[in-house]
């Protein structure tokens, strides 16, 4: 799986106007309206050019870079060598910009934009580029990993336009759809195609996603770019495509604009991070087998292994081995599946759950709250001559283990940082791997990490838990 990469509503006065001059026949009703097949030659020979240009204006090419400093060498001081060789000793600059390019959707007239965390990961600059060929800078004003998505800011242009964002959950399999996006850096291009598929789950890209798929070519470069309906709204953004050879292949994937709309929600309201709901329970994917014994037809469902105490779940009355079928009347086939569905549900209400338990359906009302931070995170960059130094360690949380798709329950140090070429990178660690004991002795907290690491040994030996296996290794001091 690879990452691959208008103003407003589209009036139907507009559309009419314009495909009556277009086709010379009265005008169909709107996809929105009815939707229907083309059934004459004259209607075929329609044009998607009224979408394009009520949309096209709002997407744009989002450039980041990040500089890269290079590790000098040992001659440069020599007159000698810089004379021949340059300032570095051998003819290479002493730093290196690493650039990376994508799509963005204006989706805000306020100046905000949204485009995939993959297109901005680890870049300091950010620049915005519209159709027209003028360049702005850009802040980013929220990261969401977990989702791969990013919001970031500019400042408006007085004819900035945004895009509305669409009801995905309205989204039928068969809709035609643009993807509009800057594919290989070619510039701003449009695709057509239709909705493939709906709730693919296993795509690779995230953790709470439910993807629409779709026929539209998708390349690199598309990445963050919109997926829009025929009336120039936001379905989705593009984010991947599966490909053997790196070019679309008629399969890509796009993050529906319910998800986009809890991002977005989050950075107007200024938070740090994306606030979700908190579920309290872990769950796992459905057996055919275990679906046999309960007498369901197919294995549709996720069944909880494991309830956190005084949690959401709990306190709804959520057992382990309770199967969880749908949210709000949404089935949802597998856990990623349901973690979609929970987190796009608005905080501060409710969600109903239908649940199997002894062959008997119920249905549980479930909070929606977000996840407490029951302790200070308290980060702390190590450093020394450890097989740690270069990692930035914190206080784990219910917050910090639903931020980082962490299973619940956990304790220790979770890993929150690594600094490039750091000797923790070079190690192997990796972020979110959870430091249990160093030498022996349990890390309760970030401060007991750093004040172990005071201490000189001839050897470290690291316990850490990932991807819910433990394992000790030992590294020289």
């Amino acid at each position: 799986m690879k990452r691959d990469g208008g103003h407003g509503r589209f009036k139907s006065t507009a559309v009419a106007a314009i495909l009556t001059l277009a086709a010379g026949v009265i005008p169909l009703p709107l996809l929105a309206q009815s939707r229907q097949v083309p059934e004459t030659r004259r209607e075929i020979s329609l044009s998607f050019a009224p979408v394009v240009k009520s949309s096209a204006a709002s997407v744009v090419n989002v450039y980041g870079a990040r500089v890269e400093r290079r590790q000098q060498n040992p001659f440069m001081d020599d007159p000698f060598f810089r004379r021949f060789f340059g300032d570095n000793g051998f003819g290479v600059p002493r730093e290196r910009v690493q650039r990376s390019l994508g799509s963005g959707v204006v989706v805000d007239a306020g100046g905000l934009i949204v485009t995939n965390h993959h297109v901005i990961e680890g870049m300091s600059e950010v620049k915005v580029s519209f159709a027209d060929k003028r360049e702005v800078e850009a802040t980013i004003l929220l990261r969401d990993p977990r989702t791969d998505l990013a919001v970031l800011k500019i400042k408006p242009p007085k004819d900035l336009s945004a895009l509305e964002l669409a009801d995905s959950d309205k989204v039928e399999i068969g809709d035609l759809v643009l993807a509009i996006g800057n594919p290989f850096g070619v510039g701003q291009t449009v695709t057509q195609g239709i909705v493939s598929a709906l709730a693919r789950t296993q795509v690779g890209v995230g953790d709470a996603q439910s993807f629409i798929q779709t026929d539209a070519a998708i390349n690199p470069g598309n990445s963050g770019g919109a997926l829009v309906d025929m009336q120039g709204r936001v379905v989705g953004i593009n984010t991947a495509i599966f490909s053997r050879s790196g070019g679309s292949v008629g399969i890509g994937f796009a993050i529906p604009s319910a998800m986009v709309r809890v991002v977005l929600e989050s950075a107007k309201a200024g938070a740090e991070r994306v606030r979700r709901p908190w579920f309290g329970a872990r769950l796992q994917a459905l057996t055919a087998e275990v679906a046999d014994g309960l007498g369901l037809d197919r294995p549709s469902g996720s069944v909880v292994a494991s309830v956190v105490e005084k949690g959401p779940a709990e306190e709804a009355g959520l057992r382990r081995s309770d199967v969880i079928l749908a949210v709000d009347g949404f089935a949802v086939d597998d856990p990623e599946a349901f973690g979609y569905r929970f987190a796009t549900r608005p905080l501060n209400g409710t969600t109903s759950l239908t649940v199997l338990r002894g062959g008997k359906r119920l249905t549980l009302s479930v909070k929606l709250v977000p996840a407490p931070e029951s302790r200070p995170r308290d980060k702390v960059t190590l450093s020394g001559r450890t097989p740690l130094a270069g990692l930035t360690v914190m206080n784990l949380s219910p917050a910090v283990s639903e931020e980082l798709s962490l299973e619940i329950g956990n304790d220790g140090v979770v890993v929150a940082e690594i600094e490039e070429g750091s000797l923790a990178a070079r190690v192997g660690f990796q972020k979110g791997d959870i430091i249990q004991a160093l030498n022996g002795e349990r890390m309760a907290t970030s401060r007991d990490v750093e004040a172990a690491l005071r201490e000189r040994k001839r050897a470290w030996e690291v316990t850490i838990t990932r991807g819910g296996q433990t394992v000790t290794s030992v590294f020289p001091g």
